[in-house]
């Protein structure tokens, strides 16, 4: 059913008036979640950190790995945007944040070479403002600054903490105005993967069929994909090789992950794998789909709310022995504006499981199944994205696997 609550595919952009009341919500939730634990202000450089806690974006890649821009926010006070130099107009129309400044260049090239300078005096600036809100605060959480800044903030007395518990914390459980939007970026990304599926053919390469996938999602106001997982052939297995110039021949397997940054900055995470031309399947491809799709469905019958993570652990379906040394890393994990808490382990017998506590409705989590034969020289990967509510879970991905491989 078609969300009636919510822009259509022709939505406004992020600034627009219309998303404001999901921006002060997430704004919301991050300041009670601080408050919850302890936090009275942070500083943070992580551009999704500053999306969630504002709805602020601007150069997404390039700010994850040049601390170009930041946020400082309190618990019970204001959101100060540090923007890119001559970006500042970019996030003027948001209410969740109060006043913009010019960003500091903190990293060796935007310093002109002198980092620790300049965090010298972004660490002056920052000192400044938590005297001017807090007095005699000295507590400050801070995610991935360079180390010269912070150096510069301790040497100022500041008493830093990792900000990433409580990001992860608020990040992890979903509010009600953020669920139309998760639907709808889910939407977005089934109809790209859909026009992608319709280009697999023999004689084309994996580029090329994913540069399909690339082009809707795109042109359906998606952000980025944060890896290239799609492998066909002899390079389904093992897994987690990245899309290449290999030309797909009739026959083959090609497994594809959406780890997709879509609409509004929510992540789409589904996994298919395809048959490629008009040749049947072989029986081992359909015994490899055939597993891989009983792991994915009976751990997703696992899931639900207040169940242990360790229970869900100890009550995957058990991965053949064949299986094992080509299984995929964890039973599933968390998903929201990126891969996000809980990452939920398999269990190795006769160790503690390392992860407490118990899924919580509010939360998207991805289930994850990856099936190899060395022998074979190939393997499917599948995957499926829920949401966890008071009373079970509703399925978000919904594209048919392939009915060739034995899939509906």
């Amino acid at each position: 059913m078609q969300d009636t609550s919510f822009p259509s595919a022709t939505a406004a952009p992020a600034d627009d008036p219309q998303h404001h009341g999901l921006y002060r919500a997430r704004r919301a939730r991050l300041q009670s979640v601080m408050r919850d634990m302890d936090m009275p202000v942070a500083v943070i450089v992580d551009p999704i950190n500053i999306l969630y806690a504002t709805g602020a974006r601007n150069m997404t890649v390039w700010t994850a790995r040049t601390p170009a821009r930041y946020l400082l926010v309190f618990a019970a006070g204001p959101c100060i945007l540090y923007d890119f130099f001559g970006c500042e107009h970019l996030a003027s129309g948001l209410p969740t944040v109060d006043e913009i400044r010019p960003a500091l260049g903190l990293c060796h090239v935007s310093s002109l070479a002198d980092p620790e300078a300049a965090a010298r005096q972004f660490a002056a600036e920052i000192d400044d403002l938590l005297r001017q809100h807090l007095g005699q605060e000295r507590r400050l959480g801070v995610d991935r600054f360079p180390f010269q800044t912070i150096d510069a903030l301790r040497a100022r007395g500041l008493q830093l903490r990792d900000a990433d518990p409580v990001f992860a914390r608020a990040r992890a459980i979903k509010l009600p105005q953020e669920l139309p939007y998760i639907r709808e970026a889910v939407r977005r990304v089934e109809a790209a993967a859909a026009e992608m599926q319709a280009q697999i053919a023999p004689g084309r390469s994996e580029v090329a069929i994913w540069a399909e996938f690339q082009r809707r999602f795109v042109a359906l106001e998606g952000q980025y994909t944060t890896t290239r997982l799609m492998q066909s052939g002899p390079r389904s297995f093992p897994y987690f090789q990245e899309c290449g110039a290999r030309v797909l021949e009739p026959g083959d397997l090609l497994c594809f992950d959406t780890d997709a940054l879509g609409y509004l900055g929510y992540a789409v995470d589904f996994s298919r794998t395809f048959l490629c031309g008009a040749n049947a399947a072989t029986p081992v491809q359909r015994l490899l789909h055939a597993r891989a799709r009983e792991q994915l469905e009976h751990n997703l019958a696992l899931i639900g709310p207040g169940i242990a993570y360790a229970e869900i652990a100890e009550r995957a379906w058990p991965v053949p022995a064949e299986h094992q040394q080509s299984r995929y890393y964890a039973v599933g994990h968390g998903l929201g504006m990126s891969g996000e808490f809980p990452n939920i382990p398999h269990r190795k017998p006769g160790q503690p499981y390392p992860l407490p506590g118990v899924v919580e409705p509010g939360m998207v989590i991805c289930i994850e199944s990856y099936i190899g034969s060395a022998e074979a020289g190939q393997g499917v990967k599948l995957e499926e994205q829920l949401l966890v509510t008071d009373r079970g879970c509703e399925r978000l991905s919904r594209m048919p696997f392939d009915e060739r491989l034995g899939g509906s």
